[in-house]
């Protein structure tokens, strides 16, 4: 029998207008007990570098980095059976309460990363109407990582940052 694992809580604050939503802590990240923990994850490079940004090295510093550019995260995924970090296990899951969360916040652009994260969202938050876009996961798993495409999508928000 696997065991229950649980996500982490939103991180996000009243100034947030981007929110990026994976779908469920890797390994890695639940044992530095923050997201896009596993440092081959292109996550913190990607973003960083839309900003001209060096990577924040401690948890803090990715917070304080996430606040000063109003960037939220979470995961479609509150708690689920997984093996290791692999999406394609995830089973018996429930779902985060993006309606909820998005309520009463700034958030104008949701970022999708990945295809897991994108197929268990559009199946449970049809009623969300904030605009959204699916990108290439940032996991070093997968192949078809697209820098430019992340880039683009941050544009959206932020413009040329």
């Amino acid at each position: 029998m696997s065991d229950i694992k649980h996500g982490f809580e939103p991180f996000i604050n009243d100034d947030s207008k981007l929110l990026i939503l994976g779908s469920f802590p890797s390994v890695k990240s639940r044992q530095v007990e923050f997201y896009y923990g596993n440092k081959q994850n292109r996550f913190w490079r990607t973003v960083c570098s839309f900003f001209g940004d060096e990577i924040p090295e401690t948890t803090d510093d990715k917070k304080e980095f996430l606040l000063k550019r109003k960037i939220a995260l979470w995961d479609v995924v509150a708690e689920c059976e997984i093996v290791g970090s692999q999406d394609v296990t995830i089973k018996n899951f429930k779902v985060a309460n993006i309606e909820k969360l998005l309520q009463n916040t700034k958030i104008s652009f949701i970022i999708i990363n990945g295809g897991t994260a994108f197929r268990i969202f559009e199946k449970n938050f049809k009623a969300v109407s904030v605009p959204y876009i699916k990108l290439p996961s940032t996991s070093p798993a997968n192949t078809k990582f697209s820098k430019e495409e992340w880039h683009n999508a941050l544009c959206r928000v932020f413009g040329g940052a």
